[in-house]
């Protein structure tokens, strides 16, 4: 059974040689540039060929909640029909240097109605994205800060940026934001976990060193059965 995931990317790999042959401008992006700007509304979709991205939502009051993370392989922002107002206080930015191909927003729903794959592909991924809200909303929300940031290590760790499962590539500051707790919270949580010996932490980035100690503080919702 799947598990909720953060880190999303391999989707649509074997769909790229398809992708190549349909209209699209190879675009790139430098560290720190915006993919997707706040205020607008979905323009383009873009195929990730190489480099890291996150995507966030801003709330009026000025708070900052990371959604999830997407590299090579995936897709994004994905296609539908009606424009929501919602998304123009989302915005995606590149965590590193970004190759990608990028395809008009009726392009890419014309690839959509045409391709199976393309079809069953885009319909899997929504799913992913429902499956993460469901459990933000309907499990995380209501967990202490510590599991919450338990929760969180675990599920990151099964699909890591580096391809290593020990390996957190997150800061401190990006739990806060996921998790919308305070940095004060994720710190001392984080603190526990290395006075437990479950955890060293090195500079934005985070080792497991005890992956059963770690398995065992989160909860049922989460753990691989």
């Amino acid at each position: 059974m799947l598990l909720p995931r953060y880190y999303f990317s391999d989707i649509y790999t074997d769909l790229y040689d398809y992708f190549l042959s349909q209209p699209h401008t190879n675009c790139s992006f430098k560290k720190g540039d915006m993919l997707w700007n706040m205020g607008e509304t979905i323009k383009y979709v873009y195929y990730i060929k190489s480099g890291i991205t996150k995507t966030f939502i801003e709330h009026e009051d000025g708070y900052q909640k990371i959604l999830f993370f997407h590299s090579t392989g995936s897709v994004f922002p994905g296609h539908q029909n009606s424009t929501f107002k919602i998304e123009a206080s989302i915005g995606t930015q590149a965590l590193s240097d970004v190759e990608t191909l990028r395809f008009t927003r009726e392009d890419f729903y014309r690839m959509y109605l045409e391709n199976h794959s393309l079809n069953a592909l885009c319909f899997e991924n929504y799913s992913m994205y429902v499956n993460l809200l469901l459990y933000e909303s309907a499990h995380q929300e209501y967990n202490n800060s510590f599991i919450k940031v338990c929760n969180l290590l675990y599920l990151f760790s099964l699909h890591s940026p580096s391809n290593t499962p020990y390996r957190i590539d997150l800061t401190q500051k990006d739990l806060s934001d996921i998790l919308t707790i305070s940095l004060v919270n994720v710190t001392n949580n984080l603190a526990r976990l290395r006075n437990e010996n479950i955890i060293v932490s090195h500079r934005k980035w985070i080792e497991i060193i005890d992956y059963p100690a770690l398995a065992a503080y989160c909860s049922n919702e989460t753990r691989q059965s």
